[in-house]
């Protein structure tokens, strides 16, 4: 679970070109600008993560610009990641212990855009939900890089590749004990061809074949006595503003769940079958990535580029995969996507 407040260290204080009245701190693996003097290396401090909406409390009052919503910055030409406050915000009864969630005692909730309400926009009309996102699949969302330090140097110099998040709308078909089905990301839909979901899934996967995905997934878990998960995204006209620039909606797979061994299937299973089923996957970057451990490096070196798609675009950023197993994964959000977006 990503905790969006938490208790946490100030590791490093570093002074910032021609700006007297600021300085950039070092909150976990992200880079945060402060007020100067108003912290000291070493200081337990209470950080709220990018995507946070803080509560309509005083303290917080001068939020309200913003919505109360914390974003990536740009200040005197350094990147902000989150927001840093004294410890005093938290009740006094809390016992103060680096890492500790404290996201419900402050009342931080995560933004996000409503996926299905009473005012559903257009492209997300006809979705009909039988129920919620399937037990027997994880939900399509990874980790941050920030957060993961002690990871990156448990297994670092392990041999990885690297695709490009795709920022659309994730999508998610499968095959189970007989059924095909198709899920937004919180939800498993009943079939409606009017909805961008279930008609995607129902569109040929290709301009040269006559087969939709569902006929191509289901052809081949049913022959193959296979349960899988195509864990997807699915980018073009009808999802966050079509950024690539696409003609039409498309598919693009990140990742193959395997259902019966609660496994996703590593690199080489994976782009061996989708070439097999002629589906395209996402847009593969390296695939002979050295894990490294300098977490400013990785953003500034690996995500921070244009997209494979669309080289006039910002890509959203990376996602790094070990490419014998599937022990873990993690993504890098790109800052320059996130500034353009304002985010």
């Amino acid at each position: 679970m990503r905790n969006l407040a938490s208790v946490q260290r100030i590791l490093s204080l570093k002074p910032i070109e021609n700006a007297d009245s600021i300085e950039l701190a070092k909150v976990l693996g992200w880079n945060v600008v402060v007020k100067k003097g108003e912290f000291n290396v070493g200081d337990l401090v209470v950080y709220c993560e990018i995507d946070s909406i803080m509560p309509e409390k005083e303290e917080f009052e001068f939020l309200r610009p913003r919505n109360f919503r914390i974003k990536t910055a740009r200040l005197r030409g350094q990147i902000s990641q989150g927001i840093c406050f004294h410890t005093s915000i938290l009740p006094n009864t809390i016992i103060l212990e680096e890492g500790l969630d404290v996201t419900d005692n402050i009342g931080v909730r995560k933004y996000e855009a409503e996926e299905y309400n009473g005012n559903m926009p257009k492209t997300r009309a006809g979705l009909k939900p039988k129920g919620n996102f399937p037990y027997f699949i994880p939900k399509t969302d990874e980790t941050r890089v920030q957060v993961l330090y002690s990871l990156l140097n448990e297994n670092k110099n392990a041999l990885c590749y690297v695709s490009e998040k795709l920022d659309g709308s994730s999508i998610t078909m499968y095959y189970n004990e007989g059924t095909f089905g198709v899920c937004s990301r919180n939800l498993d839909l009943y079939e409606n061809s009017e909805n961008i979901f279930w008609n995607a899934a129902l569109s040929n996967v290709s301009s040269n074949s006559s087969k939709n995905f569902r006929d191509i997934i289901t052809e081949y878990c049913a022959s193959n006595n296979r349960n899988l998960a195509f864990q997807s995204e699915l980018i073009g006209p009808s999802t966050q503003g079509n950024k690539y620039k696409l003609s039409k909606n498309t598919i693009r797979i990140f990742t193959i769940f395997d259902i019966d061994n609660q496994c996703p299937l590593n690199f080489h299973e994976f782009k061996s079958l989708l070439e097999e089923l002629q589906i395209e996957h996402v847009p593969i970057i390296m695939e002979d990535y050295v894990l490294e451990s300098d977490i400013d490096d990785i953003v500034k070196y690996l995500a921070t580029r244009k997209s494979k798609l669309n080289n006039s675009v910002w890509a959203e950023g990376v996602v790094v995969r070990p490419i014998e197993h599937t022990k873990f994964s993690f993504k890098v959000i790109n800052p320059e996507f996130l500034l353009k977006n304002n985010e």
